[in-house]
């Protein structure tokens, strides 16, 4: 695929449509290499992933269930099942988290859009593989004893869910914003 046409035509798939295959090693090994070669002022890698496979994502669900039922001990049996399954909805989970350098010269506010870059370079592998990607920032992201749970330190943020996985039909196309509304030319014309 053109480099142009991949960016013109990523678009991101409902976790609720993935299905097997996922990536295999080598196809991982180069979605996580192209993943990590983001803009990184300073050298800090302010980044990590974690990869978590079915056995990885069955564990999790069950502590996702768990936590859940403790936020709300009236969630019935259904609801409780959908975050059961909440991690394992797709063949792959990679768990993108911050690892900022606080007291460094290199501005906090960089070093978090480092992360967001290295999750739009995941998603961009994953589609030039032939795979399909969604980015999910849902409660079980912000929850500490899942955090620590993760191996996550105190104060780590969780910059994303990123699934990855095949689709049966592909993604439909959304309306997206229009270049005439959201980009102007400085100084503007008299």
């Amino acid at each position: 695929m053109e480099a142009i046409d991949l960016l013109l035509s990523r678009r991101s798939c409902s976790v609720k449509a993935m299905v097997e295959p996922g990536p295999s090693e080598s196809e991982l090994e180069q979605i996580l290499t192209a993943g990590i070669r983001v803009p990184d002022h300073g050298k800090l890698a302010p980044w990590r992933i974690q990869v978590v496979e079915k056995a990885g994502q069955e564990m999790l669900g069950e502590l996702c269930a768990s936590v859940a039922k403790q936020r709300d001990p009236s969630l019935g049996e259904t609801e409780v099942e959908l975050e059961r399954l909440r991690p394992s909805r797709s063949p792959l989970l990679l768990i993108v988290t911050d690892r900022l350098e606080r007291d460094h010269r290199i501005p906090v506010s960089e070093q978090v859009l480092s992360g967001g870059a290295v999750c739009q370079n995941l998603l961009m592998a994953t589609h030039a593989l032939g795979y399909v990607g969604q980015w999910l920032t849902q409660w079980p992201t912000t929850d500490d004893t899942i955090r620590a749970a993760l191996g996550h330190p105190e104060g780590v943020k969780t910059i994303g869910w990123i699934h990855i996985g095949s689709t049966e039909s592909a993604p439909e196309e959304r309306r997206r914003a229009s270049v005439v509304d959201i980009v102007s030319n400085w100084p503007p014309e008299p």
